[in-house]
């Protein structure tokens, strides 16, 4: 995808006098429209390491992948959009910039964000730009509706600096994002202020993300009920996949959903959803995402799933699965069962349960996944528990063939454990 070059030009100094008012309401106006087209497409495949630019994709470079920092060059001046998080950029000339992700949690007092008076709207980015004045615009995405009873008056930056958090409002406020001109950078997110003592229903943009776990006996399925944030998506992405757990392209809800309003999850063949009640609430991506689960034995028919609000009793969306739908993901999905996976998802309960303790440190140590010092390390801890742990967590740091041979180990001096925990995550 490709996006236009006519809009910005390189020879004046404001985006104002870059671009005549013509060309600049048109540039915005299709700017707008592709955020729209990005979010109702809802797409699974957005490329997380490249940026739409005028002049084709942009590569994003992954520079500290503990840090999750990433790095690019913008060549030319343009309108330059991630469309894997819906950050965006209009720039004059040719600039270097690096982006960074940061938690609303870190950063704000944790009951801020649940006060009447706030709400993180959108997610947060450590941005920096060389040179800054090369950058026209900056685009912080949002997931409030305008809808209703929705001022954008109420829409702030929150720059996390120094000297604490320092709030600047915004150029404008347009659907999905809002705009700062002649931006200066921080770690800057969107913050919705309302007036104390106000009581409303803010409307937002919502996704539902349905994942199904295969298994030729019983056929998890995960549900998610989050606001529209791509990175968010992304995340909850990531996290499933690790469990390979499959995505199912689902279509958004039929209205704006009302952040902090609780929700009923149903389905067709009556069975059981642990939790039926969902909140919709927003909790930064990393964090640990709520969610509903059932199961749905060798899933011979189709099923279908419903969201009401829980209040009103309205339906607000609906899907229905069918076998072939598990059949093609199935086919499609990126790995089988990981006996890596299994040892990080059941790490709680094999800390309680492994029973053959001194077989796994031998067949460890055989393996050469363990030192004669490490072993001797989990055979010197106080209680059982604890040298389970100690294991546990000195083996899932050397990485996925270490899990993989701990698996393994686990399987042949303990069946009947693993075949338990796999029903019971299954």
């Amino acid at each position: 995808m490709r996006i236009p070059t006519s809009s910005v030009s390189e020879d004046q100094e404001s985006s104002e006098e870059q671009v005549s008012g013509a060309v600049y309401s048109e540039m915005h106006q299709m700017i707008s429209s592709i955020y729209a087209e990005l979010h109702f497409m809802f797409k699974q495949d957005y490329k997380y390491d490249q940026f739409l630019g005028p002049e084709g994709n942009v590569d994003v470079e992954l520079i500290n992948k503990s840090a999750n920092k990433y790095s690019l060059r913008f060549p030319t001046a343009g309108w330059y959009l991630w469309s894997a998080t819906g950050l965006g950029f209009v720039v004059r000339d040719a600039v270097t910039v690096t982006i960074a992700f940061g938690s609303w949690s870190q950063h704000l007092a944790l009951d801020l964000q649940h006060h009447e008076q706030w709400l993180a709207a959108g997610p947060l980015f450590a941005v920096t730009a060389e040179p800054e004045e090369a950058v026209a615009e900056i685009h912080l995405p949002h997931f409030i509706s305008l809808q209703g009873e929705v001022d954008v008056s109420w829409f702030l930056v929150a720059h996390f600096k120094d000297e604490g958090m320092v709030l600047q409002r915004p150029s404008r406020v347009e659907p999905f994002y809002a705009v700062l001109d002649n931006p200066s950078f921080s770690l800057m997110g969107i913050l919705l202020r309302i007036a104390r003592g106000t009581r409303l229903s803010i409307p937002i943009t919502s996704n539902t993300l349905l994942y199904f776990h295969p298994h030729p006996e019983d056929i998890k399925f995960h549900l998610y009920l989050v606001p529209s944030d791509a990175l968010l998506t992304k995340m909850i992405d990531d996290e499933e996949e690790r469990f390979c757990g499959v995505r199912l392209q689902t279509s958004p809800s039929m209205q704006p959903l009302t952040f902090g309003a609780h929700y009923i999850v149903s389905n067709s063949a009556h069975l059981e959803i642990i939790p039926t009640e969902l909140k919709l609430s927003y909790r930064s991506p990393g964090e640990i995402q709520p969610f509903s689960k059932f199961n749905a034995g060798q899933m011979k028919e189709p099923i279908q799933l419903e969201i009401t609000d829980k209040r009103h009793g309205t339906l607000v969306w609906k899907t229905v699965v069918k076998p072939v739908d598990i059949q093609l993901g199935a086919a499609s999905a990126p790995r089988t069962f990981s006996g890596a996976a299994f040892v990080r998802e059941n790490h709680r309960q094999l800390q309680a349960r492994i029973g053959d303790l001194k077989g796994v440190l031998d067949d460890l140590q055989d393996n050469e996944v363990l030192s004669e010092n490490e072993k001797e390390l989990v055979e010197q801890a106080k209680t059982r528990q604890s040298k389970t742990d100690a294991l546990l967590s000195m083996v899932e740091k050397k990485g996925d063939r270490a899990l993989e041979l701990l698996f393994r180990s686990l399987s042949e001096r303990d069946p009947y454990l693993v075949s338990y925990l796999r029903q019971q995550s299954l």
